[in-house]
């Protein structure tokens, strides 16, 4: 009989806990692909693959841990939940409180936010508040709300989420047969770094791989607070998924770094705009800028020599490409892209493509 997914708490349940009595608030996230990502590993000379977390119900890797977290909160009897966010965690908020019948309030920056995430919020019914300040302000107004008024805090400061992100390193291993030698992953709330880091040494201490991969996390340069060993008060990127100049999550990546023999490293936007529009090209995998941060930043530390020929490189991508779609219009020279216009003439078409008639001389 063919199995269906059920998510990632009921996959997993007997990682995270769950039993029979326990409520669970699912969307089905989880059992994302990971897709093989020939013209990097020719580029590299890496055996490289992509784990697309745009592939979640929300179109991120939030998903994973929101369902704990609401799952957990429903259980505990709340009634409202909040969050801080730049995009994706207030998507994934408001979707999973819709679907359990409870609220979500949700802080986002002012003017810091892609519209594709807002909307997300928005048609999901959160209560939508923008803070004239940074996102380390948002975190800070939810923390201190959740501690003084009836309200469920589900940033990654909350433990239930890092457990259901862990989950993404467990089917990582599965599907490869083993841990890769390297991770490469974005950070900014330093959540996601933490929790892969946790799930791949589970793996190796139950003996399901033999390995833990090393650990490579990248921040944009304007945006490095982890990198620079020191808070960044006015962060500033095109990658508003990682727009965050004090991560809730820095001492906990800091550890995670100690224990896998990890690296962090700063990325310009340049870079991840270009290897944004790689992966798209040549892999067939749309991402938002800040999800591309990994791609560059294995180009990076390849080009530095730091990765042998014939490693395996898994690179988490976290966000679609559909959050934040305007640069993907955008060319390097900063104008938009425009179609082709020609008549409505199947020759004209296929001049533009370059096609000769069949049968015709070469």
């Amino acid at each position: 009989m063919a199995h269906v997914w059920r998510g990632v708490m009921r996959e997993f349940a007997d990682r995270l806990g769950v039993t029979d009595a326990s409520t669970v608030v699912t969307l089905g996230e989880g059992g994302t692909p990971l897709v093989p990502a020939r013209v990097l590993s020719e580029m590299t000379g890496a055996d490289v693959w992509i784990k697309f977390e745009g592939m979640n119900p929300t179109g991120s890797f939030k998903d994973r841990g929101m369902t704990v977290a609401l799952s957990r909160a429903v259980e505990h009897g709340a009634k409202a939940v909040i969050c801080a966010s730049t995009g994706n965690t207030s998507a994934s908020a408001a979707a999973y409180a819709a679907h359990a019948g409870i609220t979500a309030a949700v802080l986002v920056p002012e003017g810091k936010i892609a519209m594709g995430k807002l909307s997300q919020a928005v048609i999901h019914g959160g209560q939508l508040i923008q803070i004239r300040g940074n996102f380390d302000d948002c975190l800070e107004i939810a923390r201190e709300l959740s501690e003084n008024y009836p309200v469920h805090l589900v940033n990654s400061v909350n433990p239930d989420r890092i457990e259901g992100q862990k989950t993404a390193a467990y089917e990582v291993v599965s599907q490869l047969g083993d841990a890769p030698d390297f991770h490469f992953i974005p950070i900014g709330n330093a959540g996601n770094y933490t929790a892969y880091s946790r799930g791949f040494m589970e793996e190796a201490a139950a003996g399901t791989s033999t390995r833990v991969p090393r650990m490579f996390g990248f921040q944009a340069e304007g945006s490095a607070p982890i990198v620079r060993g020191e808070v960044v008060r006015n962060p500033e990127t095109i990658a508003t998924a990682i727009r965050i100049g004090n991560p809730a999550s820095w001492e906990l990546a800091l550890d995670a770094r100690e224990k896998t023999d990890g690296y962090f490293g700063a990325i310009s936007d340049t870079a991840i705009l270009a290897a944004q529009k790689l992966l798209a090209s040549t892999a067939g995998v749309f991402v938002e800028p800040a999800s591309a941060i990994g791609v560059a930043g294995l180009l990076e530390r390849s080009a530095a020599g730091v990765i042998p020929a014939g490693s395996r490189v898994t690179i988490t991508v976290t966000g679609h490409g559909l959050k934040d779609p305007q640069w993907a219009l955008t060319q390097e020279d900063g104008s938009q892209v425009t179609p082709t216009i020609v008549d409505a003439a199947p020759r004209d078409v296929a001049e533009v493509l370059g096609l000769s008639p069949v049968g015709a001389p070469a």
